[in-house]
C-alpha cells in the first residue's frame, strides 16, 4: 500500500492571491467568491481540483454561541477573549436558549448563506463544531484554567462537564440549520491544551470528557488532534478508541516516538515553517522521511504563493510514493 497524503491551500494564499485580507475572508461573500476564482489558475499549475469556495477557518463557533467576544485582526487569527474572571463565575453559567443568535454565528450563517446563493458549490461550514473540553474551558476562562483542577477540582469538573455539553448542543443546533443529518459518523475531536495536564490529572479532567463528547456526537470511528502530548500520554489512545491521532506540530512527539509508542494511526505533517525554510530537495527528503515510519497520512499546505516551487516539489514526491 502506497502513503496517502493531504494537501490544501491555505486561507493566507487564497487571501493572497485575490488581493484581499483575510479578515474579508470571513465577512465580504464578494471578496470570498473572487478570491478562490483567482487561485484557480494556482491549483491547475499544481494539478490539484481548485478548492471551492468556503468561509476562511474558524474554529470558535461553538464559544462564541456561548456569549464569548471575538476578535478578528485584519491579517490573523481570531482570539477569543476570555468570559469567565472569577471561578465562582462557573457556578452562573447558563445554557443558551438559542445557540445560533449570538452575533458571531448569527453572521457567519447569514454569510453562508449568501455566498452559498452566488456560488452553490460553497463548502457548507462556517467553521469547526468545536474545539476539545480542555480547550474550550481554555478559552471561556483564560490560563487561569490550567489550575483550577489542582486548586478547585469540584469547578474544573463543572466547567468541562458545561463545555461537553454545550459544544454537543451547538453542534447538533448548527448541523440541523446547514441540513446536516445527525447520524453516527466519524468525529474528530482538537484538543491541544489536553496535553498541559500530567497523566495522573489527565485521567480525571481530560479522558472522560474527550469519551462524553465521542458519544455525544454518536462518533462511529474517532479522531483526535493534540498539540502538547507526551509519549506518557499515548496509553489512554487505545482505551479512548482513538483511530487517527495528529500531534501537528507537538515538540514532544517525534515521528520516531509515535512509530514505537503510539497505539493507534498517527498522522505527520511538513508544516508551514518547513515550507517557508528549507529548499526543495531538503521537503522532499523530509517527505520520504516521513513516509518511512508509515503514518496513516502525510498532510501539507501552501501558506504562500511564493513557496509554489517547493509545494511542487512535495507533490512530485508525495504522488509517486502514493
Amino acid at each position: 500500500m502506497g502513503q496517502p497524503f493531504r494537501f490544501a491551500i491555505a486561507d493566507t494564499a487564497v487571501a493572497q492571491a485575490g488581493g484581499i485580507s483575510l479578515l474579508d475572508l470571513h465577512f465580504d461573500a464578494a471578496a470570498i467568491c473572487h478570491a478562490y476564482d483567482a487561485v484557480v489558475p494556482l491549483a491547475q499549475r499544481l494539478g490539484v481540483p481548485p478548492p471551492p469556495p468556503r468561509l476562511a477557518g474558524f474554529a470558535y463557533s461553538a464559544v462564541a454561541a456561548l456569549g464569548a467576544k471575538i476578535t478578528f485582526p485584519e491579517d490573523g487569527e481570531p482570539n477569543v477573549v476570555p468570559m469567565i474572571t472569577d471561578p465562582a463565575d462557573i457556578d452562573r453559567l447558563a445554557t443558551p436558549s438559542d445557540y445560533l443568535s449570538a452575533g458571531v454565528v448569527a453572521g457567519r450563517l447569514s454569510l453562508l448563506d449568501e455566498l452559498k446563493s452566488r456560488r452553490p458549490d460553497a463548502v457548507n461550514t462556517i467553521g469547526h463544531l468545536y474545539e476539545g473540553p480542555v480547550t474550550t474551558a481554555e478559552l471561556l476562562m483564560g490560563q487561569s484554567f490550567l489550575t483550577l483542577p489542582f486548586d478547585d477540582p469540584e469547578r474544573a469538573h463543572r466547567l468541562l462537564d458545561y463545555c461537553v455539553a454545550t459544544s454537543a448542543a451547538y453542534a447538533r443546533s448548527v448541523m440541523q440549520r446547514l441540513g446536516i443529518a445527525f447520524r453516527p459518523g466519524p468525529v474528530g475531536i482538537p484538543d491541544d491544551f489536553a496535553g498541559m495536564f500530567p497523566p495522573d490529572t489527565f485521567a480525571d479532567f481530560v479522558v472522560p470528557y474527550w469519551n462524553g463528547l465521542y458519544d455525544a456526537m454518536n462518533a462511529s470511528e474517532r479522531f483526535l488532534h493534540s498539540e502538547l502530548l507526551r509519549v506518557e500520554h499515548m496509553p489512554f489512545l487505545e482505551p479512548l478508541r482513538i483511530s487517527v491521532f495528529d500531534p501537528s506540530a507537538d515538540q514532544y512527539l517525534t515521528p520516531e516516538l509515535l512509530a514505537e509508542h503510539c497505539p493507534c494511526g498517527f498522522e505527520c505533517r511538513i508544516q508551514s515553517w518547513h515550507v517557508r525554510d528549507l529548499s526543495a530537495s531538503d521537503l522532499c527528503d523530509m517527505y520520504r522521511h516521513l513516509a518511512s515510519f508509515k503514518p496513516r497520512i502525510i498532510s501539507f499546505y501552501l501558506c504562500d504563493a511564493s513557496e509554489e516551487p517547493e509545494i511542487s516539489a512535495i507533490l512530485q514526491t508525495a504522488r509517486s510514493l502514493q
